[in-house]
């Protein structure tokens, strides 16, 4: 493995990994991913335990961070939609292999 620098506020553990590595934020990027377009309620039904707070602010900070977009349509009611950016896609595959990680490892983990 590459060495990684560790000093803050150069360290991209720190200053990349922590913008997504919250349990919102990635369950909200797989189900975007690789082409869904959902909206926010359609999210809410699909993490049922998440509060509305909750999902406002991981939406805010996964768009903010350039991983989701937004489309909103001015119609009546107003529509409103997300999806998965391009940068949001390239992070996609290693989020995968921790998945694949996780559940192969799960009950030793969680023991």
């Amino acid at each position: 493995m590459k060495e990684i620098d560790l000093q803050y506020p150069t360290c991209p553990i720190r200053n990349i990994l922590s913008r997504f590595s919250d349990k919102w934020s990635l369950l909200i990027l797989c189900l975007l991913y690789p082409n869904k377009i959902l909206r926010y309620g359609e999210i809410k039904n699909a993490i049922p335990d998440i509060s509305q707070k909750m999902l406002t602010n991981t939406l805010k900070n996964l768009l903010e961070y350039h991983l989701i977009k937004r489309d909103a349509y001015a119609e009546i009611p107003p529509r409103v939609e997300y999806s998965i950016t391009e940068t949001g896609k390239s992070l996609m595959p290693a989020v995968e292999i921790m998945i694949n990680w996780a559940q192969e490892h799960f009950e030793e983990v969680m023991k």
